[in-house]
């Protein structure tokens, strides 16, 4: 993949009743239309992880639009890797929607599995019996969410400045914040965005830190820098509402940048709407992380103007 493609956008967008917004995008949505933003940095590694202990392929996780499976199988091809997604959901099928008929395109193959065992995924108990089932794959957990999806999120702020005050991004299992807070300046503000309820995503942060440094003191210094926004879920994973979908078009008629509604559209309306209450200014130098992601927006075909169906 070539990241040479990620440029670094200034926009300027226009609020009603504020003045307008200037910052930065990071065009990580840019570096491949299936293998975009994040979903390439935290496969990097891992891929180069498998090749170097001369696995078969590798073996990996996700749900029915799962973006992290669709670009793990198109990674493998391109490396010459088999690929194996176990999905959750066992009354799915190859053909039961575009994600997963791409996936097979690309060679991968599918185990489709009950959402009680799906559960497992992180399970000692399961994970043996599956390392003992494809000896041959390496195992990279949802998401690319391990060491090795870290260390790929680091390079994201590395092909930046650095003089960003806040840095926003949007977070399913927080392993690109990882990335990018043990890399960024100490005085850089890391603005988390959760597309998932709860408030859980702040120990795996910590987790994640912990993993990369080996040193307490460090990890949790580290941590000081995250601002953890959990307010714009609107209402959970994959959850959408018409006023998200209506900001996405707007946004999109502004500035020609897609956003998904599942995780860089809920992040970038929590940037814009922390401008409106001043917890940033004009004056602040913002950066936002595309992380890509939209290629899983056709599910939303029919409501967002850059989706073609």
């Amino acid at each position: 993949m070539d990241t040479s493609r990620s440029i670094l956008q200034k926009v300027r967008f226009s609020l009603e009743n504020c003045e307008p917004f200037t910052f930065w995008i990071k065009r990580d949505d840019l570096i491949d239309p299936v293998v975009s933003g994040n979903k390439w940095r935290k496969l990097k590694y891992n891929v180069e992880k498998a090749k170097h202990q001369k696995s078969k392929g590798i073996l990996t996780f996700g749900g029915a639009f799962s973006n992290h499976l669709i670009a793990t199988a198109k990674v493998c091809k391109l490396n010459g890797l088999n690929s194996i997604g176990v999905v959750r959901g066992d009354e799915l099928t190859n053909e039961s929607n575009a994600t997963l008929k791409k996936c097979t395109e690309f060679g991968m193959e599918l185990q489709f599995v009950s959402r009680s065992d799906y559960k497992k995924r992180y399970e000692y108990d399961y994970l043996y019996q599956l390392r003992d089932q494809f000896s041959q794959f390496f195992i990279v957990p949802e998401g690319g969410a391990n060491f090795y999806g870290a260390i790929g999120c680091q390079e994201i702020l590395q092909e930046t400045p650095n003089d960003f005050k806040h840095v926003y991004l949007a977070g399913g299992t927080g392993t690109t914040a990882v990335g990018v807070i043990s890399s960024a300046p100490s005085v850089t503000k890391i603005h988390l965005v959760s597309a998932l309820k709860g408030d859980f995503l702040g120990d795996e942060v910590l987790k994640g830190l912990q993993n990369l440094s080996y040193n307490e003191a460090e990890s949790h210094s580290s941590y000081k820098q995250l601002i953890l926004n959990t307010n714009h879920h609107f209402g959970g994973y994959g959850k959408v509402n018409q006023e998200l979908i209506n900001f996405i078009n707007t946004f999109y008629q502004q500035t020609d940048i897609p956003l998904d509604p599942v995780y860089t559209g809920k992040a970038m309306y929590a940037m814009l709407q922390d401008y409106r209450e001043g917890l940033i200014s004009k004056d602040d130098k913002c950066l936002f992380i595309h992380t890509g992601g939209i290629q899983g927006a056709k599910k939303w075909s029919d409501q967002l103007l850059f989706v073609t169906s």
